[in-house]
């Protein structure tokens, strides 16, 4: 028999820190849902500290990420093994999602690009990706790893994340309105919804 579930007040913080341990990586991230965009970033790769910046600034949350990895190989450890970890500390802060607005959406763009992403806290983990970026790397970050970060998020989350590049000539503005755009989508599902307050966002009564 499952243990009930309390439910948080309108004004409880929801706040947790994850950490991963692998022969790999080494992992700790921490996230405050309700922050004001704060961010300590530190993952070896200089680009993609910038773009889990623009997940904090712009998801109004605040994010503390520290990793160390085999960067000697390449970035896709760390990288993939931070969006494991990200996931799994926004879904035990998330909790039960109740009151929560549960889908997100936005259109973030950045001179010639613009990007598209579509959030559902639904419990079902699922991502598509379409982005055909222009250069394979961004200083020392591989495109590719675009991918893996959000399906290691979509995973561990336990969210549908639908991710578009819709126009982009430069590969830097490429990435970066999808991790906008991103932050954005997600500030709009996790909003506490006045008029739900209390309330499973599913007609099943449970996500």
């Amino acid at each position: 028999m499952n243990a009930p579930i309390s439910i948080a007040s309108a004004h409880e913080p929801r706040t947790a820190e994850v950490s991963r341990d692998t022969a790999e990586t080494q992992i700790t991230v921490s996230v405050n849902l309700d922050g004001h965009g704060q961010s300590e970033l530190s993952t070896g790769i200089g680009f993609f500290d910038h773009m889990l910046e623009q997940i904090a600034r712009h998801g109004l949350i605040d994010l503390k990420v520290r990793a160390k990895g085999d960067l000697h190989i390449d970035g896709h450890h760390t990288v993939e093994d931070v969006g494991i970890t990200l996931g799994q500390a926004v879904r035990k802060a998330v909790g039960d999602k109740r009151g929560i607005t549960r889908y997100g959406h936005s259109y973030v763009p950045l001179d010639e690009a613009l990007s598209r992403v579509v959030i559902d806290f639904s419990g079902r983990p699922g991502l598509v990706l379409d982005a055909h970026f222009t250069s394979g790397m961004v200083g020392a970050f591989d495109t590719q790893l675009v991918y893996e970060f959000f399906q290691g998020f979509a995973n561990h989350a336990l969210v549908s994340l639908h991710i578009d590049n819709l126009k982009g000539i430069n590969a830097h503005h490429q990435v970066e309105t999808i991790f906008k755009a991103f932050g954005r989508a997600l500030r709009m599902a996790l909003e506490r919804d006045a008029r739900a307050a209390g309330q499973i966002p599913s007609t099943k009564g449970t996500l």
